[in-house]
């Protein structure tokens, strides 16, 4: 497909009422910008519904856009209340929502059917299968993650021909967005629920070497790129920095500004001058600064070792750009003719650039004793206060002596505002006829809890294994089922999977395949490697851990079990209905807690998913392109396992992935819910069992201390666990 080269979106942030007016007046096309709920940036200022739909008015007078965010994960018992935090603003001509929860997109889809999806970089959205899978679910629009090339988000804009939005400038996670636990099981507070206290700035130390930032990335800063992001058919061009000061958004709105209307208008001569990237320097940027990773996969220059605080900010620059773009009112100037003739009705004529109205207000009278002059008449009509029209000329026209009272005059203007406000939205095609919200069904009945909870005799249990050690460990005990990567199956491995098949028949474990947690073009032949696999009769079925991976398996019309992990984020019911007649079961998540599991259990059974959980393993608090063997030059290209300690010397594993060139950071201790065994509260029948740097022999007693639970509890023999999110959840 050709990339239609059409002029490219500027696309700043607000955090506030004065951020949103400063990067309108700083050249913004469109602003994104949260409500006080389901936005990923719970401690900005964030805006009232009253506010956002003063902002839309705002924006749409002087033809931009108004993005909303809603890129949080939505819990079951918040979900029907997306309808009337939606409604106004929906009503209000909000032009498009940023979603990252499954369950929120196909609930707003079908509840206002006009507003424009986009998936936020929270989906984790990493080529063309997962684009190909949200624009099935009504989405016209995607932010990829940020790890991907431009050759990535070229391939995805040529394949699937949906609208691009990429970040240009701004903090940069460590993490692939929507992957991260590392804030949520520290210390409680979820990137996912928009609270993350930022573990990735902090201070650790690799392999006992020097400590330093290494999970701490530079800032992106693109503006010398800005010609070859352009000329790869991007569409929107976004600006991290919600929680910054409106003189940051607006400051660096101009200047992206400047050099894109630059760039239109002599692209032979672009050229970044010295003063403005020293500007863009001035405001909230760290002490380094990079392109992301538009050229780059990863690399020590792109983390901020020695510090990842912000470099000095220029106060004086900061008073300039308030005074510029905040201090002073937004306006469109208009010159009026006001025309008086006694017993007719008085006519208010506007005209701002190409936009003219006329409206009639209420009856002129012939004056008794003391008409109006026109100074007077002009005084009234210039009283355009802080609208977004001032009225800056006024041409009188009266017959004779007249008179109208004050209230009259200023209701006249006041309608003459209004309609040249109307006809400058309807002139900037941005006025939204006969869009028509579809209320829910309020009365739907509540789900009976227990109905779906099974009996402890049925439980069985899955492990999941990293290596052949594990693996054999595994093959020698009574389990249910075994998760393998595909990338562990080699010839020998896939013979003795078939001497144990024929020797233990029908109490042989079933054998499934895992994806990766990342697909990417480095690691598409993996994964096709594992889809050739799943072709074994010996495999029943597979654990999906991305969107990309699914798709892929959908298009080769894959016939066995599809399972769906954790990290897929199962929240409510309106994502398990987006999975109906798609998967076969599914992984409860892992930062709900029981009362939320067990409220999601019937509408698992509804949709005819068969819900179960992971009980046991470390956590992968981070999923990451930047690899920290590369960070501190040590890339030998062979898979390993070390050690990140933090400032309390709790130590890490990190897998380095590198077969699927990724790293994987896992918590210093396992999650472990045994106690659900010794209460009998355990939900579902298949529980799973997660080994990552366990050695020969813990596999084994692990499983089988899970095995004497299930009917006798007693106390684990390991001392060092955490039990998650089970009893606390998160906000």
């Amino acid at each position: 497909m050709e990339i239609d080269m059409k002029k490219v979106e500027l696309l700043a942030p607000a955090g506030n009422f004065d951020a949103l007016k400063g990067a309108i007046k700083a050249g913004a096309d469109a602003v994104y910008l949260g409500g006080e709920l389901y936005g990923a940036r719970a401690y900005a200022d964030n805006f009232t519904q009253d506010e956002i739909c003063t902002g839309i008015h705002l924006a749409h007078v002087f033809g931009r856009k108004i993005y909303l965010t809603v890129n949080t994960l939505v819990k079951e018992k918040e979900l029907d209340g997306l309808y009337n935090f939606l409604l106004p603003l929906y009503e209000s001509g909000l032009d498009g929502v940023i979603v990252q929860d499954l369950g929120a997109l196909r609930y707003i889809r079908e509840h206002f059917p006009r507003l424009a999806l986009h998936a936020s970089t929270q989906m984790t959205i990493t080529g063309c299968g997962g684009a190909e899978f949200v624009k099935k679910e009504g989405v016209s629009r995607i932010v990829p993650a940020r790890e991907l090339s431009l050759e990535e988000i070229k391939k995805i804009k040529r394949e699937t021909g949906m609208e691009i939005e990429t970040f240009v400038h701004g903090a940069m996670c460590y993490c692939y967005s929507g992957q991260c636990l590392f804030s949520s099981i520290l210390g409680g507070r979820s990137g996912n629920r928009g609270r993350c206290a930022q573990p990735c700035r902090l201070p650790y130390e690799i392999q006992g070497e020097k400590r330093s930032y290494p999970l701490s990335m530079r800032d992106m800063c693109t503006i010398s790129i800005l010609p070859e992001l352009i000329e790869a058919g991007i569409d929107s061009f976004k600006i991290e920095g919600r929680m910054k000061k409106p003189a940051y958004a607006a400051g660096v709105t101009a200047i992206y500004r400047k050099y894109i209307d630059l760039y239109e208008e002599d692209r032979a001569n672009y050229k970044v001058s010295a003063d403005d990237l020293e500007m863009l320097n001035s405001l909230y940027i760290r002490s380094e600064i990079g392109d992301g990773y538009y050229h780059q996969y990863n690399g020590r220059k792109m983390i901020t070792l020695d510090s990842p605080a912000y470099s000095g900010t220029d106060d004086d620059l900061l008073l300039q750009i308030e005074k510029k773009y905040i201090t002073d009112s937004i306006y469109h100037p208009a010159s009026a003719n006001v025309l008086l003739k006694p017993e007719s009705p008085a006519k208010l004529t506007l005209v701002s650039g190409n936009a003219q109205i006329s409206v009639q207000g209420d009856v002129v009278q012939k004056a008794k004793n003391q008409p109006l002059s026109a100074e007077k008449i002009e005084e009234q009509i210039k009283k355009s206060g802080n609208s977004l029209i001032k009225i800056e000329q006024v041409a009188v026209e009266a017959e004779g002596n007249v008179f109208m009272p004050v209230s009259a005059m200023n209701e006249l203007r006041r309608r003459a505002i209004a309609a040249m406000e109307k006809e400058l939205i309807c002139e900037n095609d941005l006025l939204y006829k006969e869009r028509k919200a579809v209320p829910p069904d309020f009365e739907r009945p509540i789900r009976n809890r227990k109905a779906a909870a099974k009996e402890l005799c049925c439980k069985s249990i899955h492990v999941s294994v990293r290596n052949k050690q594990q693996l054999d460990d595994a093959l020698n005990e009574q389990v249910g089922r075994i998760y393998l990567e595909g990338s562990l199956v080699d010839e020998e491995i896939l013979e003795k999977l078939y001497f144990y098949k024929e020797r233990f028949s029908g109490d042989f474990a079933e054998l499934y395949l895992t994806t990766p947690f990342i697909i990417r073009e480095k690691n598409l032949k993996q994964l096709e490697k594992t889809a050739a696999l799943l072709g074994e009769p010996i495999f029943e079925g597979i654990l999906i851990r991305n969107l990309e991976s699914f798709q892929l398996f959908i298009d080769l019309k894959n016939t066995k079990k599809i399972v769906l992990d954790t990290n897929l984020y199962l929240w409510n019911r309106e994502t398990l209905h987006v999975w109906e007649n798609k998967a076969d079961e599914v992984y409860l998540p892992v930062e709900c807690n029981l009362r939320e599991w067990m409220g999601l259990l019937p509408y698992c059974e509804e949709r005819k998913l068969e819900a179960s959980a992971l009980v046991y393993g470390r956590l992968p608090m981070m999923v990451t392109a930047n690899c920290l063997n590369k960070t501190r030059n040590r890339c030998s290209g062979n898979p390993e396992t070390i050690l990140l300690k933090d400032r309390y010397g709790k130590e890490f594993p990190v897998y380095v992935d590198c077969e699927n060139c990724y790293n994987l950071i896992y918590n210093t201790v396992p999650l472990s819910l045994h106690k659900l065994f010794e209460e009998k509260q355990l939900p579902v029948k298949h529980f799973r069992l997660d080994f990552t740097t366990e050695e020969i022999g813990e596999v084994r007693r692990v499983i089988r201390y899970f095995s004497e639970i299930t009917s006798k509890y007693k106390e684990p023999f390991y001392k060092e666990y955490t039990t998650g999110h089970i009893k606390r959840g998160v906000e």
